[in-house]
């Protein structure tokens, strides 16, 4: 039985005097005396005294990945002695983790490290005073200064940088699929919606795995199918041509929404929903389960983060050791495109309720760039030596067991700040390990940028997220069949008028004014 289912741009090159500060800021191996940024600098006494020696206790929310590690596991324990702390990790489930934020945020009672989403209710915190400004101190710490300026204008507010963001690819989206059911199927990757329909039709009616039962799914859907820079509709209309989020024509600017591509989307979905093509209760569906059908050898074909491929061969092996993952860039009518994220799977800000000196920020800051160094960073991308990963003559890493790297060391690299091959070995890969960070790699030539990725609008920040979740839950409601094509039009309007009209005004004024300063 099938499955119920952000202006101005924080400098570049920082003011040098701030040197004096870094001499104050870095946990130092030598016996120098740290030079004063006044009263509070982190370390005024010579490196090596009681306090560079002791661990650091930080309290940290992580979103949970897969089983929750082991509390002071062998991989904790390697990360803490890297970074010279004691880490106390709260790990929430990922389904609720916004919503354990949002209550965090609500209710001043925040960890001193906290993973937020670049969204309004977290951006109107950081316009509230929330959070410390982070910005001017980050060239003090030398691995998150020596990363890409776009990562860090991507998080801005109001031109101020308000946390470190944890990195990730600007293009990551691809299409991860079933290469032995579509080319059993005597069928291609799909490139326009009448070939995306009759792929998914066919994974789903014409017994793919050949076991004589009608157990499989072409594609699955679940219930945050639509939101945030992950948005499965987003990164699928991008991929016919459309806009990412937002479009700007004439100088005015348009929600993805109201363009044809986006719509084809939701078409194609509501018609394979009618056709019970696609599981029933994907509004209730969590993505955790929706992983699950792929790694048991019951879905085809998913819209996802390139490198993924490779876990994803990894899993399914396991339920069916002749099953085969490919990886291909989203190839559709107008060519690659790929809709552009933020760079970032989350921010770390530092609450000012919880952490209420600048030296305590600079640790916490140390904290983070410490994670970068090679050691630490080796046993986050790559594991520990002779448990997880080997070297090789060349002095590469290969993994030896990436079943116990997915459980392990996952759940903290996919939380901590990296970037994959900084300061770590370079991998020597199984082939879809390879393709996977090839494609992602060469997505970044055909990123299709979200216009209004750092505009303010005060109405978004104020009002965002209740707009949002109005069109996300019409867009459900559509594909469901509860609303027909005049509904959805008519939920637009709504949304007009319930204040996504001042957005679109709110944004052309703020494109027009920051065009004007350049």
């Amino acid at each position: 039985m099938k499955p119920s289912e952000k202006r101005d741009k924080q400098p570049k090159s920082l003011i040098k005097s701030g040197l004096m500060l870094l001499a104050g800021a870095l946990v130092v191996t030598t016996s120098l005396t740290a030079c004063g940024g006044g009263g509070a600098s982190v370390n005024k006494q010579p490196a090596g005294g009681k306090e560079s020696q002791t661990p650091m206790t930080i309290n940290i929310a992580l979103a949970q990945v897969g089983d929750i590690p082991n509390k002071d596991s062998e991989v904790e324990q390697l990360i803490e002695k890297y970074t010279n702390t004691k880490l106390n990790i709260q790990w929430i489930p990922t389904a609720a983790y916004d919503d354990k934020v949002n209550v965090m945020i609500a209710s001043n009672e925040m960890p001193q490290l906290l993973k937020i989403q670049y969204t309004p209710s977290t951006i109107s915190s950081m316009q509230s005073g929330l959070f410390w400004e982070v910005g001017p101190y980050l060239k003090d710490y030398k691995n998150l200064s020596a990363q890409s300026q776009q990562f860090f204008d991507n998080i801005m507010v109001d031109g101020k940088m308000f946390g470190v963001p944890i990195f990730s690819e600007i293009a990551r989206a691809a299409i991860v699929y079933r290469k032995d059911w579509l080319d059993g199927l005597g069928l291609k990757l799909p490139k326009t919606t009448d070939d995306w329909y009759e792929v998914i039709k066919a994974m789903t009616l014409n017994d793919p795995d050949k076991n004589g039962k009608n157990d499989t799914y072409g594609m699955v859907l679940f219930k945050k199918y639509n939101e945030g820079q992950a948005s499965l509709l987003t990164r699928f209309a991008v991929g016919l041509g459309g806009p990412n989020k937002w479009s700007v024509v004439n100088g005015s600017f348009e929600p993805e929404f109201t363009s044809k591509e986006y719509n084809d989307v939701l078409k194609l979905f509501k018609r394979l929903y009618e056709e019970k093509l696609i599981n029933q209760d994907f509004a209730v569906f969590d993505a955790t389960e929706a992983e699950k059908l792929f790694d048991s050898g019951r879905a085809g074909i998913k819209i996802a983060v390139a490198q993924t491929a490779k876990s994803q061969q990894d899993r399914l092996s396991k339920a069916d050791p002749k099953g085969i993952v490919d990886v291909e860039p989203l190839n559709g009518p107008k060519g690659i495109r790929v809709a552009g994220q933020t760079g970032n799977s989350g921010i770390y800000v530092i609450p000012k309720s919880t952490v209420k000196t600048e030296a305590e920020v600079r640790k916490l800051l140390t904290f983070l760039d410490n994670v970068m160094n090679p050691e630490a960073t080796t046993v986050l991308q790559r594991g520990i030596e002779g448990k997880h990963y080997m070297k090789t003559a060349d002095n590469q890493a290969e993994f030896t067991d990436l079943t116990a790297f997915q459980r392990e060391v996952k759940p903290f690299r996919d939380n901590l700040p990296y970037i994959e091959g900084y300061n770590s070995l370079p991998l020597k890969d199984i082939p879809i390990g390879e393709k996977g960070i090839a494609v992602a790699k060469e997505n970044t030539k055909y990123s299709i940028a979200n216009p209004a990725l750092t505009l303010n609008s005060a109405t978004y920040t104020e009002r965002g997220k209740e707009l949002e979740q109005m069109i996300w839950d019409a867009q459900t409601k559509y594909i469901m069949g509860k609303l027909d094509d005049a509904g959805w039009q008519a939920e637009i309007e709504k949304w007009k008028k319930a204040g996504g009209s001042k957005i679109i005004e709110e944004y052309k004024a703020d494109y027009e004014k920051t065009n004007k300063k350049k």
